[in-house]
């Protein structure tokens, strides 16, 4: 699956309100989809690209061997979902934002999984 389907399949995720594949090295967007006014991705994913990095950073401060699957922010209204790809050479993940009320967070946890595993960059 490409970045495009990939990122439409996410948006099918029951509350989805966007989604983003990023290059946490860079910083950048590599595709993004959905949003509003009040939710801009590229932003978002450049903010989301630090959390990723001092997480990533503390775990070898920390020297634990082990890798992050996914981080979850939760804020009063929505869900935000950090999917780091399991391709540890492609520096990306996969961001997610959903609607908290019109979601299921671990069916949405589960359909990310699956878009990871059939995405091809």
């Amino acid at each position: 699956m490409n970045i495009e389907t990939a990122l439409k399949e996410a948006m099918t995720i029951d509350g989805a309100v966007g989604a983003a594949l990023v290059d946490y090295e860079s910083g950048m967007c590599l595709g993004t989809i959905g949003g509003s006014r009040d939710l801009d991705l590229e932003v978002a994913a450049a903010g989301n690209t630090e959390v990723v990095r001092a997480k990533v950073r503390t775990l070898s401060a920390l020297n634990i061997n082990d890798s992050v699957e996914d981080m979850l922010i939760t804020l009063a209204r929505q869900y935000h979902i950090i999917r780091l790809l399991s391709d540890s050479s492609s520096h990306t993940f996969l961001y997610l934002v959903l609607d908290r009320d019109r979601s299921n967070l671990a069916l949405a946890r589960h359909h990310l999984r699956r878009i990871e595993n059939e995405l091809t960059i």
